[in-house]
């Protein structure tokens, strides 16, 4: 079976709840991230704001030489319970969903909260910071308000996946009994969120059959990876065995590209490990093997990031980039505007803007040919805005787009060649730097690793700091980046 994937169509979809297939459009884009995000912060700035404002009107019942105390201890303990909520995994997606377990987990963290401020008051001998003064009634009026509050994120977590927005769409790799297997204890669990799209298998004889378990065979691992460059997919399961270590290593050579969680079920292994070795779907158990660079979290914090850096950005420049444009328009005749077809997140195509820095007869709109010291296509002022980076500053709108990030890999052109070879066949692994979203500055760009790349060992430099940037990523490393940019830009090494 050899599909590809560029314009899918819709495809059966099982939903776990139900069991009998369903028939969805795969293809539409699913913000599974933001509602999830926005959920869980929710939760947890409502609880604390509510045990907060809850723990100053109590102490208006205190006699009045005892209510300064409270207003010093309230936002203590509240803060101590949101750390210790989170810490027990109470703002959990799977928890929040279920009111028993959210208010159990919640229930813990405030009791231990309050205790910890109880032992301070005896310590200190507060009379208030005690079970049976302030610090009691509000420990059993939280908890009520805890079970109110919890029953609140479960509607609305139930809501919000009888929408279909914290679907988590999830791929099978391999077939036959293990895949049987897994499917029917998927089946059986409540994963009212997981949405099974199918399997995919290179083999194309009987231990791979085109159906298992009312589940599709959609192709091989290759189309995979152009399935996945489509439709949005939050996690692949390798039902394999886990002692067949040189089928799985081979293809997660071919897979570790793909910004999605890679994992190997780990039902049907004789050897059993502590839970904490495990991550779960539900109650089966997964060997981690691949995550994704950034936790859902962390890709809403950047892109809000993003946006409002960015717009802070283009306020600020916005007279620097005025008079580019008039540079631009008055240094050579032709458009302002230089628009060419880049590598996005995921190997998506966007199309980057620039101001225009050729002349326009010379215009490489297909980058067959780099620029290069003293290239007679640059005009005099396009040489200057280059040499400065200036010319990147329309990029910020394709920040704003959503279609850049501030800091990333520097999105390349699709076509682009060194000693005559694609990129992608001189880098091993080329194609994972597509696994966050490209930026407007990077890594690598700061490291001294702009401009022309002209030899291999120039484009093989260049993405392993990409690599090392997505590894290590933080939003504290992103203002590092964009801290010392310019001064990496006042050196111009590299810029023609």
């Amino acid at each position: 079976m050899n599909r590809r994937w560029k314009n899918p169509p819709a495809k059966t979809v099982i939903d776990m709840r139900h069991g009998p297939p369903a028939e969805t459009v795969i293809a539409q884009p699913r913000k599974t991230a933001f509602y999830g995000f926005a959920l869980t912060n929710t939760a947890r700035l409502g609880e604390l704001a509510a045990l907060l404002a809850l723990g100053l009107a109590l102490r208006q019942d205190l006699p009045a030489g005892e209510q300064a105390a409270p207003i010093f201890v309230a936002p203590f303990v509240a803060t101590a319970f949101t750390l210790l909520a989170r810490a027990n995994g109470a703002y959990g997606l799977a928890i929040l969903r279920s009111p028993v377990q959210g208010f159990l987990h919640a229930a813990s963290a405030w009791t231990g909260a309050a205790l910890a401020a109880w032992a301070l008051g005896f310590v200190f001998g507060a009379p208030g910071l005690s079970p049976r003064g302030w610090l009691g009634l509000w420990l059993a009026a939280g908890l009520f308000w805890l079970l109110g509050l919890r029953l609140l994120a479960a509607f609305a977590a139930s809501q919000l996946s009888r929408l279909g927005k914290l679907d988590r769409y999830v791929v099978i790799v391999g077939g036959g009994p293990l895949a049987e297997e897994l499917l029917g204890e998927l089946a059986n669990e409540s994963l009212s969120d997981v949405r099974i799209l199918g399997l995919f298998d290179d083999r194309g004889d009987d231990r791979a059959p085109d159906m298992v378990a009312g589940f599709p065979k959609l192709g091989t691992i290759d189309d995979l990876i152009a399935f996945a460059r489509n439709v949005r997919i939050d996690q692949i399961l390798f039902a394999l065995p886990v002692h067949a270590e040189a089928r799985i290593l081979e293809i997660l050579r071919r897979l570790w590209v793909l910004p999605i969680d890679i994992r190997l079920a780990a039902h049907a292994n004789r050897l059993r490990f502590r839970p904490r070795a495990y991550s779960f779907l539900g109650d089966v158990p997964l060997f981690d093997l691949i995550d994704k660079p950034m936790s859902d979290t962390g890709v809403v914090v950047k892109a809000m990031f993003d946006r409002v850096v960015g717009m802070a950005l283009i306020a600020l420049l916005a007279p620097v980039m005025l008079a580019v444009a008039a540079g631009v328009k008055l240094s050579s005749r032709g458009p302002v505007l230089f628009r060419q077809e880049r590598f996005g997140f995921n190997n998506e195509k966007i199309t980057i803007y620039k101001f225009r820095s050729l002349y326009v007869e010379q215009c490489d709109y297909g980058a067959r040919r780099q620029v290069t010291r003293d290239d007679p296509r640059v005009t005099p002022f396009g040489r200057f805005i280059r040499r400065t980076s200036l010319d990147e500053l329309p990029q910020l709108f394709n920040v704003l787009k959503g279609e850049l990030s501030l800091v990333g890999p520097r999105p390349h052109v699709v076509n682009a060649t060194v000693a005559g070879r694609a990129y992608e066949e001189v880098v091993d692994g080329y194609f994972a730097r597509h696994k966050v979203k490209p930026g407007l500055t990077g890594w690598a760009q700061i490291n001294g690793w702009r401009g022309e790349t002209d030899t291999l060992e120039k484009i093989q430099r260049r993405v392993d700091y990409d690599l090392d940037y997505i590894e290590n990523w933080s939003i504290w490393l992103d203002l590092r980046v964009l801290a010392l940019t310019p001064f990496a830009l006042a050196s111009g090494r590299n810029a023609y």
